[in-house]
């Protein structure tokens, strides 16, 4: 008979709640893999066993959600994971990308052709050593190839049985629409932090539609968590302006996955700590400000 889990009893990253992707229910913080890579998100970490140490940690804290991409190293981060975490525990969902190229460090260049498409994620798969991906995100709209040919060629694979649910990833709203129409879609990753809200729209659909929304770089820059109202609630609750972004994502909609990365292992756990923390309504009115 499975136990009741009351609030009081919760730890780490269920602290947050949970949120449905499809059929997998996932606590509703999760954990960025790309800084896994080496600089620039380019090749291996010097430290691989820093790596190991952080993804253990992640699962330890209760992170039951992983992001990645075939462009992060490239062809490295999902592989990383895998070394470290396969075979994976019950109830622990990676999502992965592709559609984004790296010629060169520098370079991210959209690639929606459903031929590629194809190709990236059987090697996403193989990576990954799975047979069927929870959450596979087309990482871009390619401005060459048009959106219903990229997005048709996953739902075509998903049908195959590769992918066991979609995800968009920088759209629109109109190209959420236009997803929606060849298939269900369960989420969309976009920019979004306390500093970046250019994309409230997208946030506000996939709210109203249920569809979870998970805000790449949830920390923005260094200015975006330096502001005189994210120092000053930090300051007086005595918690970090990191802390404060967090939980501002997570009050912002019941939709919201944050999904922070880090090298560091104290990094972390403090970004696992604000899924405890609950924002005032009037420190939430301050950051709107």
């Amino acid at each position: 008979m499975a136990t009741r889990v009351t609030p009081s009893q919760q730890t780490g990253a269920a602290l947050a709640g949970t949120l449905r992707l499809g059929d997998r229910v996932v606590n509703r913080l999760g954990f960025g893999a790309m800084r896994l890579c080496g600089a620039q998100v380019w090749g291996r970490h010097d430290d691989p066993d820093n790596a190991a140490r952080v993804l253990k940690r992640a699962l330890d804290l209760g992170i039951n959600f992983i992001d990645t991409a075939d462009s992060y190293g490239p062809e490295v981060n999902e592989s990383v994971i895998a070394e470290v975490l396969h075979p994976y525990p019950q109830g622990l969902v990676i999502a992965t990308k592709g559609g984004l190229t790296r010629p060169e460090p520098s370079a991210w260049v959209e690639n929606g052709h459903p031929e590629h498409l194809r190709r990236a994620l059987d090697g996403s798969l193989k990576r990954l050593r799975v047979d069927c991906i929870d959450l596979y995100q087309l990482h871009a709209p390619d401005p060459k190839v048009p959106y219903v040919d990229s997005v048709g060629a996953l739902a075509e694979q998903q049908r195959a049985g590769k992918i066991r649910h979609l995800g968009i990833s920088n759209v629109t709203v109109a190209q959420l629409d236009e997803a929606r129409r060849i298939t269900d879609i369960v989420s969309v990753q976009n920019e979004f932090n306390v500093g970046n809200r250019a994309d409230q729209d997208v946030l506000d659909a996939c709210t109203r539609l249920g569809i979870a929304f998970l805000p790449w770089y949830p920390l923005g820059g260094a200015g975006d968590i330096a502001t005189a109202n994210v120092k000053r609630i930090a300051r007086r609750r005595g918690i970090t302006p990191s802390q404060v972004a967090i939980a501002w994502l997570l009050a912002r909609s019941p939709v919201v996955l944050p999904i922070p990365g880090t090298q560091s292992v104290g990094h972390l756990e403090e970004n696992i700590a604000a899924a405890g923390i609950t924002l005032a309504s009037e420190e939430l009115e301050a950051l709107e400000s």
